[in-house]
């Protein structure tokens, strides 16, 4: 799966889970800071990635994540593996 694809996927999940205009969704945008994402979104995120992708992303995966590239590279990091 590519940097691309999975940008994808959040850029969907972040629209349709949290109603967030797609326009705010870059790379360098701050999930808890720019798009008000809490500590229990942040779980539905990882479960709805773990659907889309079929890579579960363990809490600790998450733990550093701050923008929307960090996820994406968490999710290259666990496909990998």
């Amino acid at each position: 799966m590519t940097e691309q694809e999975i940008q994808k996927i959040l850029t969907e999940a972040l629209e349709n889970l949290f109603e967030i205009d797609p326009e705010k969704i870059k790379l360098d945008t701050n999930l808890y800071e720019d798009l008000e994402i809490d500590s229990i979104d942040a779980i539905d995120l990882i479960d709805n990635i773990k659907r889309q992708t079929g890579y579960k992303l363990q809490a600790e995966d998450f733990r550093n994540v701050r923008t929307v590239n960090d996820v994406i590279q968490a999710v290259v990091k666990v496909s990998q593996k």
